[in-house]
């Protein structure tokens, strides 16, 4: 968690900010890197505490802005989200290309290594990454001056065995500090004999080991029982609708969402299709996905301001290995007599990431479109992977967003970190 989250990232920053020691005989003037300054350190803060709307509550805390916070206890958390989810976007057009492409080639392998269940390829993508990440940074920033030989931290060495300890001892979700520091509060709060805290502790680890071992063996033991909110409806798969939702079921008045709903039917349900059959749907708020997350609509989201939202109507849809992203208009429900039921999801398509930018971020930097009706589609609810934030690459009227996921979201649902199934 360290290495990532705190060494690593303030080792970037303070390069990027010109605040790293500079020894005789060097100069800062010759540091092209440094461009967070003044001004420019200024409006880059407010651009990241700009993005908060964007984040889904899921996300957990946003970054605050750093040109404010980061010296007041900035949270490993923050900084994660801040330099390895948002920094692609945010130190796009701000730090100089250059420095800017070889951080993105750092994010994209640190985002594999992030992940609970890795690709053989794509950790071999990752390696490959961090190797020419390391050889350019001693390029760029050190250039094999005795001066600038406090740039190559211990962070920095460490990088190339992080794929390399993912073949022998599993992914990093697994030996990740966030995990046991969790276990170190769990058990600190079990203790009840401060008199002898040590023994206390010892014993109440290997009763926890015998009672994990036990339900190892036999999952029945305790069996995973959620509480559901009132109205809310199980839709099989660990797929949860939630409200708000219409009392009574209704004609759709929006021709383009009508002519979505006909598209799909036409296409999956073609024996039962019917030109002029004039569906009746219940809208729904909110999908509870099986990784935890709560999905929600612009039904209702639109109906807070900005300043009031953490926004989570944005999803990533997949289908083997693609992938696209899309905005919720809402849920539905459509049923035609005993022929079919259906629940499924009015959206509308972002466009494909912008293939440039992809390419020259190294997949780091994803810039899609809204298409507002022209990208409008229904879809099986199932197909929904996870809740994702879709963040303005510049001002929001230039109608560009960038995608950013949540980093360590299968270790977040595995410790039971999901959501809360609130009312609404």
């Amino acid at each position: 968690m360290h290495l990532v989250s705190l060494n690593l990232t303030d080792l970037i920053v303070s390069l990027w900010r010109g605040t790293i020691d500079c020894d005789l005989p060097d100069d800062q003037a010759s540091w092209d890197w440094a461009v967070l300054k003044g001004e420019t350190w200024k409006l880059h803060g407010k651009s990241v505490a700009d993005a908060t709307p964007y984040l889904p509550g899921s996300f957990d805390r946003p970054p605050r802005n750093p040109a404010e916070k980061i010296s007041s206890g900035y949270k490993a958390w923050e900084y994660l989200l801040y330099i390895f989810a948002l920094g692609p976007g945010v130190f796009y057009n701000v730090i100089p290309e250059k420095y800017w492409a070889h951080f993105c080639k750092l994010v994209t392998a640190i985002r594999i290594i992030h992940q609970r269940s890795i690709k053989v390829d794509h950790l071999c993508i990752a390696h490959k990454f961090i190797q020419e990440f390391v050889r350019d940074f001693e390029l760029f920033y050190y250039q094999r001056k005795i001066a600038r030989i406090h740039f190559c931290r211990p962070c920095i060495h460490t990088l190339p065995h992080l794929a390399p300890e993912v073949v022998r001892i599993g992914p990093g979700a697994y030996s990740t500090q966030w995990t046991m520091e969790r276990s170190i509060g769990n058990l600190g709060e079990e203790i009840k004999q401060p008199s002898k805290p040590f023994a206390n502790l010892s014993q109440r680890g290997i009763l926890r080991s015998q009672v994990n071992a036990l339900k190892a063996m036999i999952p029945d033991l305790e069996p995973i029982v959620i509480k559901l909110p009132r109205g809310a409806k199980e839709l099989g798969g660990d797929f949860i609708l939630l409200r708000a939702r219409d009392e009574t079921a209704h004609l759709v008045d929006n021709a383009a969402e009508a002519q979505a709903i006909q598209d799909y039917l036409q296409e999956h349900v073609p024996d039962e299709y019917d030109e002029e059959w004039k569906p009746r749907i219940v809208r729904w708020a909110r999908l509870r996905l099986p990784n935890g997350q709560i999905a929600h609509s612009l039904w209702k989201e639109d109906l807070k301001p900005l300043s009031k939202i953490r926004m989570a109507r944005n999803i990533k849809l997949q289908s083997e290995d693609e992938s696209a992203f899309a905005e919720v208009r809402y849920f539905l429900h459509l049923r035609r007599d005993s022929a079919f039921n259906l629940t499924l999801a009015m959206i509308s398509l972002y466009s494909a990431p912008d293939p440039t930018l992809y390419r020259k971020s190294y997949g780091a930097l994803r810039v899609c479109h809204h298409q507002g009706d022209a990208g409008l589609r229904v879809v099986n609810v199932k197909s929904i992977a996870s809740v994702v934030a879709m963040v303005p690459l510049g001002p929001a009227d230039e109608n560009q967003f960038f995608v950013a996921e949540k980093l360590d979201l299968d270790v977040a649902h595995m410790g039971g970190l999901d959501e809360d199934l609130t009312e609404e």
